[in-house]
């Protein structure tokens, strides 16, 4: 990422962000199956906390972890496709200043990797949502996935292969604005702290920065965030369209497409912290090296 003050860098790897992001899933997974419980309902009144104390009552500990494989299976496919183009991107337009090109040129790298991420995330994200939620309808009504590839294979033999990209749309809207606020802020963020003369390139500096970005990916995200839980998690011809989604969320009020903002940010800046810390401790020991 941003070079020490050394003739030397070390560059990221393109697989290192789906590592570190797998990582950090496995820390943050019962925040995130928190979240998708309180998106997929229209009640509002249910907070993060009670519906925490009242999965772990009646399903006990281990069911705060439903569709861990999921969650990993999206975090190679997702999160390996934005970091990994993102990196390249960055590296091909900027060659050895790359950390140094303008924003907006971060911005747009960002927002392409997020497109491509968000799409060929998909199938692992619908199966996470689905698999997660499973643990909140009767017994009856559950799919019962074994795991994120059975999952997967049961969609395309049970509802045909385009269901597994149902809710792309927004899954891709959202990936375009999460990378957005994740990897081109925390890059600029991070910048903006080593050239303050009060920061190194240490911990605390990647700390700092990627609690900022995590703040801003989690609000530009949100909305979006919401829409695509409920597509992936609907049943079919739930939803006649888009549309259809946005009005039925819209009852709620304004704040409808912010629901589950609470645990998506403490979900999502652990989420962040974790990856940029994981993404470079990986780069500092196990990235190749570049030559200014």
């Amino acid at each position: 990422m941003i070079a020490n003050a050394t003739t030397e860098k070390r560059i990221s790897r393109w697989y290192f962000g789906g590592l570190a992001s797998s990582g950090a899933a496995i820390v943050t997974h019962p925040l995130d199956l928190i979240k998708v419980h309180l998106q997929t309902q229209q009640d509002g009144k249910v907070k993060a906390v009670r519906l925490a104390i009242s999965i772990v009552k009646q399903q006990g500990i281990t069911a705060l972890y439903s569709g861990l494989t999921a969650s990993l299976l999206r975090q190679l496919t997702y999160s390996t496709a934005r970091f990994g183009i993102y990196e390249a991107s960055k590296q091909y337009v900027g060659g050895a200043k790359a950390d140094n090109i303008p924003f907006y040129q971060k911005a747009l790298i960002a927002g392409m990797s997020g497109a491509v991420g968000g799409f060929v995330g998909t199938p692992g994200d619908m199966i996470n949502v689905r698999m997660q939620n499973d643990i909140k309808v009767p017994e009856a009504q559950r799919r019962n996935y074994k795991h994120a590839i059975d999952g997967v294979f049961r969609v395309f033999r049970e509802e045909g292969f385009r269901r597994l990209f149902s809710g792309a749309s927004t899954a891709t809207g959202r990936a375009v604005l999460m990378t957005i606020g994740q990897l081109s802020f925390y890059d600029q963020i991070k910048i903006m702290l080593l050239k303050s003369g009060h920061f190194d390139d240490n911990l605390i500096t990647h700390f700092s920065a990627s609690l900022a970005a995590g703040a801003i990916a989690t609000t530009m995200t949100q909305p979006l965030d919401v829409l695509k839980t409920r597509a992936m998690n609907a049943k079919p011809g739930e939803f006649k369209n888009m549309m259809h989604l946005v009005t039925y969320t819209a009852k709620l009020g304004p704040l409808g497409f912010y629901k589950g903002y609470v645990p998506a940010f403490i979900r999502l800046a652990p989420q962040t912290i974790l990856t940029f810390v994981f993404l470079e401790q990986l780069r500092k020991h196990f990235g190749y090296l570049q030559t200014k």
